[in-house]
């Protein structure tokens, strides 16, 4: 009897035959056997009529999906709740599990949420008969890792491919984007940084880590994968159709703190982490615009694609905003510091066991106010926050006619919020006409919002 394999077959009908699987509930290889069977006996109705979940299936099928790589780190219980994020939002998910993972969490509970069995070895006879590993690399608009041990992203930067997920991602010829996790020294580890860099070189992109506490007692700082809402947000922006809604687009953003010396040890700052502003002009890259982030001391990653300048005071920061300009949009999302020292000691300044040092203070340039206010190069359209305790949405009508600003976007940033710092937001965005109260959503969404009426407004004044 002649031999016919999957892999000899058309494209079209390789992708007929995954799709018709899909919606039968069976691998490929049993689905030829159904209709070979069917079609040797002759009969029509050997496919039984698909139900209603199978049709929804089937739509996901012809939508936008993505491969999800679940590396193995007590954060993959994360990525359960990610599955289900994505497919509230139509975005159906395939996933590649490595043996790591599967000591976390169980291919059976992975496969209750996305209705499919997930694929964990690169030698499955069921999945690999028709090359497998390459299909997996291909047809997905995107594969995200999540969580993105050190291993695995030591694997993918050094071109090693010795299981399933590797060979997938080594493989790929799609977007990959990372969601790291791993022990804070493990992250800051010279070797880490290294593949960071090798990665962020071949266009991989990162969502995270973010700062805080550590699954293990006692350990705190940055290492903790994004949370599933910030992960979905930067999943969307690649694979939202107006991706390119700010191509040609030039954006100015700020972000973080500043920090005002007071000697060389000490300095005057606040409890600003940068995130927003970084995940801003992620947000605005992916639409297309060319981004110059102008950032404060942060500890988190620089965004890939933006110019990045980074400064360390209020007058530095002026400095650097004016050089940038000219610009079409200006988003203003560092918390400046509002206040410097008249004199800096050049040495450290000591405790004389009597009384504080006398320190005083002068008032900084307001970086906002002067780009907002300036007669020639001022941008389209000039964007401020408004970081406040109390009265939020009145300060932010005072700010923005004070300030002469376009849009300025309050938040509350009382202690018991945790947003100074955190990793969600909640935002009242405040014009000359209106005011717009926006749910509470993660920073990355935030970003995409904004982004989004940042070109919806552009849009009109052109």
């Amino acid at each position: 009897m002649a031999s016919l394999t999957v892999r000899q077959l058309d494209d079209k009908l390789k992708k007929q035959l995954r799709l018709r699987a899909a919606r039968n509930g069976r691998s490929v290889e049993d689905e030829v056997r159904t209709i070979l069977r069917g079609a040797a006996a002759d009969e029509d109705a050997f496919v039984p009529p698909r139900t209603e979940a199978q049709r929804g299936r089937a739509s996901e099928a012809d939508a936008a999906h993505i491969l999800l790589i679940i590396g193995g780190g007590i954060a993959a219980y994360k990525s359960l709740d990610l599955i289900r994020r994505l497919r509230e939002r139509g975005i159906a998910v395939r996933v590649v599990m490595t043996a790591a993972a599967q000591k976390f969490i169980t291919p059976l509970s992975v496969g209750a949420i996305t209705g499919e069995h997930p694929f964990l070895d690169l030698f499955d006879a069921h999945s690999e008969f028709d090359v497998g590993h390459i299909r997996l690399a291909r047809e997905p608009s995107l594969i995200v890792v999540a969580p993105a041990t050190a291993d695995l992203m030591a694997k993918l930067a050094h071109g090693l491919a010795d299981d399933l997920a590797s060979a997938v991602l080594l493989a790929t010829d799609k977007t990959i984007l990372l969601a790291p996790a791993m022990n804070p020294n493990m992250w800051s580890n010279r070797a880490t940084q290294r593949n960071i860099a090798l990665l962020a070189a071949e266009h991989v992109a990162l969502v995270g880590p973010n700062q805080g506490e550590m699954a293990e007692s006692g350990e705190a700082g940055v290492g903790r994968m994004a949370e599933p809402l910030e992960i979905v947000a930067a999943v969307q922006a690649r694979l939202a159709p107006d991706s390119r809604a700010l191509a040609g687009v030039r954006m100015l953003v700020t972000s973080g703190p500043t920090h005002e010396p007071i000697d060389p040890v000490r300095y005057i700052a606040n409890r600003s982490s940068g995130k927003q502003g970084h995940a801003i002009a992620e947000a605005a890259v992916l639409a297309g615009a060319a981004v110059t982030l102008i950032s404060g001391p942060v500890t988190i990653p620089d965004p890939h694609g933006a110019t990045v300048i980074k400064v360390e005071s209020a007058r530095d920061m002026l400095a650097a905003v004016e050089a940038a300009l000219p610009a079409d949009v200006a988003v203003f999302a560092a918390a400046v510091a509002d206040w410097r020292t008249t004199t800096n000691s050049r040495e450290k300044i000591k405790k004389s066991g009597k009384q504080a040092p006398e320190l005083v203070l002068v008032e900084n340039p307001d970086i906002l106010s002067t780009v907002a206010h300036r007669k020639s190069k001022r941008p389209k359209l000039v964007i401020g926050f408004a970081a406040e305790t109390e009265n939020v949405v009145e300060h932010a009508k005072r700010k923005l006619a004070r300030k002469a600003c376009d849009w300025i976007l309050a938040n509350d940033v009382s202690p018991e919020t945790g947003i100074m710092g955190g990793d969600s937001n909640t935002i009242h965005l405040v014009t000359a006409n209106k005011v717009e109260h926006w749910p509470p959503q993660s920073k990355t969404e935030v970003a995409s919002v904004l982004v989004s009426r940042i070109a919806a407004a552009l849009g009109e004044q052109k």
